[in-house]
């Protein structure tokens, strides 16, 4: 059984590399019992183009979906994918966590330096300073699948 913070848990992902890297985290964690909520947020401007076309955005995240997805045996958590848009992606993915009912946030911190982090808007800032859930920071790498499930 699970414990109340990973029942139903909701896990932010950036593209397939990060997916696939956020699923070897997520599943050593051994949430087998816990619904996993995977979103990826497509950044929109208001009043500037968009830097894709939304059939590329589409495509990119059903990818991440794809990488997430094939870390995982059967007998896993019960996973759904949502595809979110959004001008403040923290701020997105806190709404959706909330109409989720998820009981956390979980995710893999993206590199990135400070100066970066001030041009573009710091999710990991925004998660910390208005979420109502908590929010988990996994470790960066899980290079390898650590068997936890029963056979």
């Amino acid at each position: 059984m699970t414990s109340g913070v990973f029942d139903r848990v909701l896990v932010p992902i950036a593209g397939p590399h990060n997916a696939a890297n956020t699923a070897r985290v997520v599943y050593h964690f051994d949430p087998k019992d816990a619904e996993v909520v995977v979103v990826h947020v497509v950044e929109k401007g208001e009043g500037v183009p968009d830097k894709a076309s939304v059939e590329q955005r589409r495509v990119f995240a059903e990818k991440a979906y794809g990488s997430f997805w094939e870390v995982f045996p059967d007998g896993g958590p019960t996973l759904q994918f949502r595809t979110l848009y959004g001008r403040n992606v923290g701020e997105t993915i806190r709404r959706t966590a909330e109409e989720e009912r998820a009981t956390a946030i979980a995710f893999v911190p993206r590199a990135g330096n400070r100066w970066v982090r001030y041009l573009t808007g710091d999710v990991t800032a925004e998660l910390l300073k208005r979420s109502e859930i908590p929010v988990i920071a996994l470790p960066k790498e899980q290079k390898r699948i650590i068997l936890t499930h029963d056979a």
